[in-house]
């Protein structure tokens, strides 16, 4: 008990005259419970200390009576304050009801010594409260700075001849992609299929090496493939599904995580041209896949 009060001493009340405050109401003797005077004081500061805060509530008795009876008296007194407080003014969920009795140094007026002290802070002051509890507050991280990713120019891949071919990539759009933001929606350019398949076709390989190099290079990146079609009034065969499908699965055979992708068909419901379509090029646009941004922290 005597070093808990030596933690308020040397803690708490040097601090009093600059931010600290502290109020005390007083008991009968061996009493827990207010005299209606002193609820009403007590009712006084809460009504004035709203916006206050409690840091803790220490309760004390006079030198009558054994150690233990009151230290017990001492608690009891503490809980009913706080039972009278608890709802109206703030206070630390950590306030540790300290109970002293007859260990604190004593008044020589007896009366004096049977009360409960609030220690509390005002609105103005609550800025200092760790500074005032000595708690030392923990650095804060260094904000995350995400790392500007490499990406190959070419890269040399085993083809379905089984010789080596070295393809061209697009330095500029794995760029793009890997700084997007979520909800970001980026249309793959010159990613083609064989017609009424969802097979890529050669020409179109290159672009398939870029999102596995953009997924590799940026891991916490998460994106959703989104397939349309072109030239009909409806995809009766689900082609815009069956090729986003198709890439998701290209990428997952090469390593990229499944919960980092998913897929789905929009098949005619979203043509950037009427459809149908005037030109050929009208037509290669409606003919595409997406990329929907879903996480780049």
């Amino acid at each position: 008990m005597k070093k808990l009060f030596l933690f308020i001493a040397f803690t708490l009340l040097p601090l009093a005259t600059s931010a600290q405050e502290q109020f005390s109401i007083f008991f009968d003797t061996n009493k827990h419970e207010l005299t209606k005077i002193q609820q009403d004081r007590l009712a006084e500061w809460i009504a004035a200390n709203k916006t206050s805060k409690i840091l803790a509530i220490n309760g004390y008795t006079d030198e009558d009576g054994s150690i233990g009876l009151n230290d017990t008296l001492a608690q009891r007194r503490v809980t009913h304050v706080f039972g009278m407080v608890k709802g109206k003014v703030n206070t630390r969920e950590d306030f540790k009801t300290r109970s002293f009795g007859k260990l604190h140094k004593m008044s020589p007026v007896k009366a004096e010594n049977r009360k409960v002290t609030l220690y509390y802070l005002q609105q103005k002051d609550l800025a200092l409260e760790n500074e005032i509890l000595g708690i030392a507050e923990a650095p804060k991280p260094a904000p995350k700075v995400k790392k500007a990713a490499e990406y190959p120019s070419e890269i040399t891949v085993r083809n379905p001849d089984g010789k080596d071919e070295t393809l061209k990539l697009d330095v500029a759009f794995m760029k793009k992609v890997g700084n997007a933001k979520k909800g970001d929606v980026i249309i793959i350019n010159n990613l083609n299929f064989y017609e009424n398949t969802f097979g890529v076709v050669k020409e179109s390989r290159n672009r398939m090496h870029e999102l596995l190099e953009i997924m590799n290079a940026n891991p916490d990146l998460k994106i959703k493939l989104q397939g349309h079609v072109c030239c009909m009034k409806a995809d009766r065969q689900d082609l815009s599904t069956k090729r986003a499908k198709a890439i998701m699965q290209f990428l997952n055979t090469n390593g990229i995580e499944k919960d980092r992708l998913s897929f789905e068909g929009f098949g005619v419901s979203r043509p950037l041209h009427p459809i149908p379509e005037k030109t050929k090029e009208q037509a290669a646009e409606n003919r595409r896949v997406e990329i929907l941004i879903v996480e780049n922290p």
